[in-house]
């Protein structure tokens, strides 16, 4: 363990009770409240033998989408887009198949309807990709925007390619110039060049299937191919953001004051509000099958659909004002305005859903209590 604080302390114990409950090996922990940091830290190990430490490039997994969301913000900011031009409009192929009414903000709030499990990452290039998604036909009876279901890379790929055409710039090198080096956010990356690859050696994070832990006989943790060479250098815009995981927590930090931090903006504050906002409300997603909001690229707090049934829960105690994003299994980045509060954890195991959901309330909900955060707004700090 690096950096614990003794504030934390119903938090940590939570978290190394994962551990002997052999759904992971290790987590990295970051949180601040009011802008100060309370807890930078790392528990258990990388891999047998070598501990897990803060400095760590972890996998964020679909956590990473709000940062490829704040790339079309910045582009709105700048002109280059409107949040409900057609895709086609700057991305003529997507149009085939009857796709020319889908919106830039359809796939940003997940009911554009052409949800695909695989689209070839990472083994087909960027242009097979995206050519292959704009070769899609949407799926039968759905009405963009009147139908919901999580979309896991495909629409991403879109939004990357937006950006690139856009802007000029490869996506990767767009978000690491325009988001990650502004935010002071050095070892952070979503695809990073094979020089940097090599260069972090063991720093790039293991990550585990661990689904066999739980409710069986133990078996050893069989370790993902996350960390491989192709899933870290090529990007996915909406799955494979990667870095230290107090650096996801700078980038909430950053949203959470406006869009600034240390002196480096990346969004005036009302397009920070336009993101976080919630733009559908109420509707049944066909992918978690649930009820869930969402706002653009970010989901807010949606507890009211069911409190100990929401997927991708920022707890019992978060303020309805909280935003972020999590990923498959293993993490999450939010940041609870009310309580001025930012949170980024990442596990480097991956239970089953049952075991992961159960695992990231019992740490989110340790973490209000043990800073003493009521769900009374009236109350709230920061």
């Amino acid at each position: 363990m690096t950096n614990s604080s003794t504030r934390l302390t119903k938090t940590l114990a939570a978290i190394e009770g994962g551990i002997a409950d052999q759904l992971h090996l290790g987590a990295q922990l970051y949180v601040s409240l009011g802008g100060q940091a309370v807890a930078d830290l790392a528990i258990g190990t990388d891999r047998e033998g070598q501990p897990l430490t803060s400095e760590h490039l972890t996998l964020w997994l679909s956590a990473s989408k709000p940062i490829t969301a704040v790339a079309i913000g910045q582009l709105w900011e700048r002109g280059r887009l409107e949040l409900d031009d057609p895709v086609a409009r700057h991305l003529p192929a997507f149009a085939a198949h009857g796709k020319e009414t889908i919106t830039i903000r359809h796939l940003l709030t997940h009911t554009g309807g052409i949800r695909m499990l695989e689209v070839g990452w990472p083994h087909a290039t960027w242009e097979e990709i995206v050519d292959k998604i704009c070769n899609r036909r949407p799926e039968p009876r759905w009405i963009p925007g009147e139908k919901a279901g999580y979309h896991l890379t495909s629409s991403w790929f879109v939004l990357g390619e937006l950006v690139h055409r856009l802007d000029g710039r490869p996506f990767s090198t767009y978000v690491r110039q325009e988001i990650f080096e502004p935010l002071r956010m050095a070892d952070s990356w979503i695809g990073m060049p094979e020089e940097s690859y090599r260069g972090y050696g063991d720093r790039i994070a293991r990550s585990y299937n661990t689904a066999d832990g739980e409710g069986a006989p133990f078996r050893r943790p069989r370790e993902h191919s996350w960390h491989g060479i192709e899933r870290v250098t090529r990007p996915s815009p909406g799955g494979n953001g990667r870095g230290p995981i107090r650096e996801l927590g700078r980038f909430y930090e950053a949203l959470a004051a406006g869009g600034s931090l240390g002196g480096g903006r990346i969004l005036q504050s009302p397009t920070v509000e336009a993101l976080t906002a919630r733009h559908r409300v109420g509707l049944f997603d066909h992918t978690f099958k649930h009820v869930l909001d969402w706002g653009l690229g970010f989901i807010p707090d949606s507890k009211q659909y069911g409190e100990d049934t929401v997927p991708y829960s920022y707890g019992r105690r978060c303020s309805r004002r909280t935003f972020g994003h999590s990923g498959y299994r293993s993490s999450t980045g939010f940041a609870d305005p009310t309580h001025g509060l930012v949170v980024a954890l990442v596990f480097n195991g991956t239970p089953d859903d049952a075991g992961h959901d159960r695992r990231q309330r019992a740490v989110v909900e340790a973490i209000y209590e043990d800073l003493e955060l009521s769900s009374d707004a009236s109350t709230a700090a920061g």
